[in-house]
């Protein structure tokens, strides 16, 4: 008698959550498979084994996580017929990708990665992955590639390839974290060994973007805050997205994006940051009911907040297509907004994150209420953010020694 079940394997991630894997048992032996899930208890339904109402996607995991179960049931299945009695060992080379020949190819097997993303709703990483798919496709110039062949000497020469096209080190890393991200996966499932691993060798750490936060001080902000917008209709949306964002502790354009009027309760805002899936309740400040007032005044009669997204019904990849268009618009009326408000420094969506942090900074807020507020795991984070924005403090002390 053979079982298979997925489950909640009680062994905690460094995110706080579970994994899931498909368990398959046979004469009381247990092998695990991994899938690209991972919850809370809270989410997970042990009897049925599958997501349940508090999981944000449960519709579209539970249909993913049946899917692999299919897989692994056809299996038993071809097993069963072929031969009377079979050992785990079968299953195991059976069910792994690897006994389908053109799974051994490195675009192949990111096309299968890239749609299970896509049907967990993780619409943001599909991009990123198919971005970086089409990038390594151009540099290998043709979809010939197995996971062997990918060795440190390869990755340089991709990493020259990406330099020669304008790539910084922030750029090449996202690409490389992509690929890195997709050779683990081709090992856990047996596609290639680890022996072959590139990434001991190749190291991304030397990759990490050495651009200095942006970060706009007290000043400038309320340059922002308080720019006659009537004499510019068309930026008024990306004013206000601003403003409500620095007076939101730096919330991030998905999450004001997917801002339902229900998220509001009184003089609260509750919601759940995309990123880190942190919980957030936020007090309502002036600024931010003057902007919900408008928005309220002038709604487009949806449920969001915002007139980003234009209807209730968008699919995942839609809704991620509709947030790169209007990022990034966003984006450039904010150089716009910089230049009329005379602010000379690079703005984009993430300023006003920087900017909160920093102007609690020069207020001279604690670390740990900045830490805290801005959801950071632990103070050594807020710390290392802060030492890359404003230095005003340290010229500041430079300058005692001119008197």
């Amino acid at each position: 008698m053979i079982n298979v079940k997925t489950i909640l394997r009680k062994k905690k991630l460094s995110n706080g959550k579970y994994p899931i894997c498909l368990r398959v048992t046979k004469d009381r032996k247990s092998k695990y498979f991994k899938t690209l899930f991972d919850a809370t208890e809270a989410e997970w339904d042990s009897n049925a084994g599958k997501f349940n109402k508090r999981n944000e996607n449960f519709i579209q995991n539970n249909r993913l996580l049946h899917k692999f179960q299919d897989r692994a049931l056809k299996v038993v299945g071809e097993l069963q017929i072929e031969k009377e009695d079979f050992g785990l060992e079968e299953f195991e080379k059976r069910y792994r990708i690897e006994t389908n020949p053109i799974k051994t190819n490195v675009f192949a097997f990111w096309e299968e990665i890239i749609c299970e993303m896509i049907e967990a709703g993780r619409t943001g990483n599909a991009r990123a992955n198919r971005d970086t798919y089409n990038s390594l496709k151009m540099f290998n110039r043709s979809t010939n590639l197995t996971f062997k062949q990918i060795t440190p000497t390869y990755l340089n020469k991709y990493e020259v390839f990406l330099r020669s096209r304008g790539g910084t080190d922030g750029g090449i890393g996202v690409r490389m974290r992509a690929i890195r991200a997709l050779y683990n996966f081709g090992i856990s499932r047996n596609i290639v060994k680890s022996d072959f691993y590139p990434f001991k060798a190749y190291k991304l750490s030397r990759l990490k973007g050495k651009g200095a936060k942006r970060a706009l001080n007290f000043d400038e902000v309320q340059r922002i805050v308080k720019m006659d917008i009537s004499n510019y209709p068309t930026l008024r949306n990306t004013r206000n997205y601003f403003v409500f964002s620095f007076y939101t502790r730096g919330m991030n354009f998905t999450d004001m994006m997917k801002l339902e009027w229900n998220d509001i309760k009184g003089d609260r805002i509750f919601y759940t940051r995309s990123k880190t899936k942190g919980n957030f309740i936020l007090k309502v400040l002036p600024p931010v009911q003057e902007i919900l007032n408008y928005y309220k005044e002038n709604s487009i009669g949806t449920k969001y907040v915002f007139p980003l997204l234009l209807n209730e019904n968008m699919t995942p990849i839609q809704i991620e297509n509709r947030k790169s268009k209007t990022l990034k618009k966003f984006n450039k009326d904010l150089k716009e907004i910089a230049r009329l408000c005379k602010i000379d420094k690079n703005i984009s969506s993430y300023v006003a994150r920087h900017s909160f942090a920093n102007c609690l900074k020069q207020k001279g807020v604690a670390t740990d209420v900045i830490s805290e507020s801005m959801g950071h795991q632990n103070l050594a984070i807020t710390q290392a953010y802060l030492k890359e924005l404003d230095s005003s403090v340290l010229d500041e002390a430079s300058e005692l020694l001119l008197v």
